[in-house]
């Protein structure tokens, strides 16, 4: 069963709740985090086929205060993954230009707090029992990390393609991490070495798995170009087994 709930912080924010159905027992709950096109449907249905697994799964939208809203992120999506050239020229100017708000150390100050009342309508949801896990995929794997660094009730995070925070936050995050990567996507895998070290040097349980010959996106069946079944498919059973071992 899907609904949207609507939080506030510092004005109203939707969240996509999807709660297992009947005769599946709840593992916990597993924040979900969209990508830069905002909470489009694909990111509601990865919620949903959490929530078949178990999982009570939230999935805040917190792009359409910047400027994303689902709407236009479809729309945009919607020509990455079509074969119009110069239609996708405009994606990125589009992109940037709606988006631009997300970009300020302001924009953050407010993700943070509203990702955190997202975990908090997640405690609240019968049989989750302080048992709160996150993932979350480009933009969202990287807000990921920080809520991981930043929630102590953070007990595993599973962010797909995602940058980390600040090596100064590293030592607040207590959760294991299980990190995914293409190998084409070049800017996050020239850095991984040293976010490796920086993860080590802070005792952080981080495991990245690095898959070859693709690149960012490859989880996102809405984009032919980027999408990858068979690296989906198995990041899809590490991040189930992952969040079993660590979480439920």
């Amino acid at each position: 069963m899907a609904e949207t709930v609507q939080l506030d912080n510092d004005g109203p924010f939707d969240v996509h709740l999807a709660t297992p159905p009947d005769g599946v027992a709840v593992k916990g709950g597993l924040v979900v985090i969209h990508e830069i096109w905002g909470l489009v449907d694909h990111i509601r249905d990865i919620a949903d086929r959490f929530a078949l697994e178990g999982w009570v799964a939230a999935a805040p939208d917190i792009l359409s205060r910047g400027g994303m809203q689902p709407a236009l992120g479809e729309e945009l999506l919607a020509i990455m993954a079509g074969e119009d050239d110069e239609a996708k020229s405009t994606v990125q100017p589009r992109m940037r230009e709606a988006a631009s708000p997300i970009r300020s150390p302001e924009y953050a100050r407010w993700a943070i707090p509203s990702l955190r009342k997202t975990l908090d309508l997640l405690e609240s949801q019968p049989g989750v029992d302080g048992r709160p896990a996150v993932t979350g995929f480009c933009f969202g794997g990287t807000y990921s990390f920080a809520l991981a660094a930043a929630d102590p009730r953070i007990r595993a995070a599973v962010p797909f393609y995602g940058a980390p925070p600040e090596e100064t936050t590293l030592g607040d995050v207590t959760a294991p991490i299980l990190a995914f990567y293409g190998d084409q996507d070049e800017r996050l895998i020239d850095g991984l070495p040293e976010v490796t070290a920086a993860m080590t040097k802070a005792g952080v349980d981080f495991t990245p798995t690095v898959y070859a010959g693709t690149g960012h996106a490859f989880f996102n069946d809405r984009n032919p170009h980027a999408y990858d079944a068979g690296y989906a498919a198995d990041a899809w059973r590490a991040t189930l087994a992952f969040l079993d071992e660590h979480v439920a």
